[in-house]
């Protein structure tokens, strides 16, 4: 698909009729954990020059090394680049492994557990979970509703649900789907249906929340799902998708979400 066509979406006339709610569904990076603008190609550089044994904070290393790590970064950094721009048109997913591989990182390299670990730390400091997400969780639960993940990921589950139980979340949660695992990425319809599937759901019993209008909005509406949108994200000008699309409710802060989701149980 085109961005001409994005542009051109709109939720159709014949979406669904939105039932009283039995599950609340959130959105990942920027939703569940507070956004950041971070420089992504670093993330590559920290993985590069743990593969070519370059200590950070070394002034003393050969060019030839120095080269080997810059051009094994960018070319990591222009797959998965690639990889991303593909979810916003054709809705296929990738995961982290398959991007590697896709660059010609091999796995079998001695030092590839460490670039891995070196790239996990680079990220640490922007995964943690948003402190509103286990009162609001806990509050949802009380209310008898089911409470599931769907993130655009290329990490794998284990990696995110370690990421939830650091932060002492994971025992909130009902259900969880990673694009990684999947096919195919939001707003893709199959994406939905495998969360609503995972919690027990019809779509019109769910509720979506997310922090982006083409993946957060868009596609849980065409399923059936009633979104809520988190407009509280910086996102990059060239993630973004011009779309003609309503939330049905918008929200400053997670903690609002309770309340507009009460007044939907019917």
């Amino acid at each position: 698909m085109s961005r001409e066509e994005d542009r051109a979406r709109t939720v159709s006339a014949d979406r669904p009729e939105p039932g009283p709610v039995e599950a609340v569904v959130f959105d990942w990076g920027g939703t569940l954990t507070p956004w950041h603008t971070i420089d992504l190609g670093e993330q590559w550089r920290v993985f590069a020059r743990e593969v070519h044994g370059i200590p950070v904070d070394s002034a003393d290393v050969p060019e030839e090394d120095l080269a080997r790590a810059h051009e094994l970064a960018e070319r990591i950094a222009a797959v998965e680049a690639d990889a991303w721009q593909r979810t916003k048109g054709e809705s296929s997913s990738a995961h982290l492994d398959d991007i590697l591989r896709e660059a010609g990182v091999d796995p079998r390299h001695d030092r590839h557990h460490l670039a891995l670990a070196a790239y996990r730390r680079f990220w640490e400091p922007h995964t943690f979970t948003d402190p509103q997400v286990r009162p609001l969780w806990e509050a949802l639960k009380a209310l008898g509703l089911r409470v599931g993940v769907l993130s655009n990921t290329i990490w794998s589950r284990e990696y995110h649900r370690g990421v939830f139980e650091r932060d002492g979340v994971l025992d909130l949660l009902d259900a969880d789907v990673y694009s990684s695992e999947i096919a195919v990425t939001k707003p893709h319809a199959e994406a939905f249906g495998a969360v609503c599937s995972a919690l027990g759901v019809h779509p019109t019993r769910a509720v979506y929340v997310g922090d982006r209008l083409f993946e957060d909005v868009l596609g849980p509406q065409e399923v059936g799902m009633r979104a809520i949108w988190v407009p509280h994200s910086d996102i990059p000008r060239e993630q973004q998708v011009a779309l003609d699309v309503t939330p049905d409710a918008v929200v400053d802060e997670l903690r609002e979400i309770e309340a507009v989701v009460r007044g939907w149980l019917g």
